[in-house]
Order: C-alpha cells, then sequence, then structure tokens
C-alpha cells in the first residue's frame, strides 16, 4: 500500500477493510518518511506494531 492511501484510510470515517499477513488490521497512524504504518489487530488494541507499508493489503 502506499502512503498516501494509507494516510486516506486513516483520515476516513468509513471503516476500510485493510489486512496485514492476512489479518484485519486497524491503521493507527502513517509515517510517511519511513514508509510505515502502526497498526493493531481488529478486537486486540494492546498488540498495537509498526510495520513497512508494503505489508499492508486493502480488501474489496
Amino acid at each position: 500500500m502506499n502512503a498516501q492511501r494509507a494516510q486516506e484510510i486513516v483520515s476516513s470515517p468509513v471503516m476500510v477493510d485493510v489486512t496485514c499477513e492476512g489479518a484485519p488490521v486497524y491503521i493507527q497512524h502513517v509515517d510517511e518518511r519511513k514508509e510505515t504504518a502502526r497498526i493493531y489487530p481488529l478486537g486486540s488494541p494492546e498488540e498495537e506494531r509498526e510495520v513497512p507499508l508494503y505489508a499492508l493489503t486493502e480488501q474489496g
């Protein structure tokens, strides 16, 4: 996923289906400079982690 699209998803009021390694995730923050995103699995905000943007896939 590119940084611009990831930032659009973060800013959107509509929930967008995004996965990381096949698991549905919520994107909390995008760091365009580092090309990473802070994410967590849906329903598990305590499992927050930083991943490269290329690991994220938009579904649908």
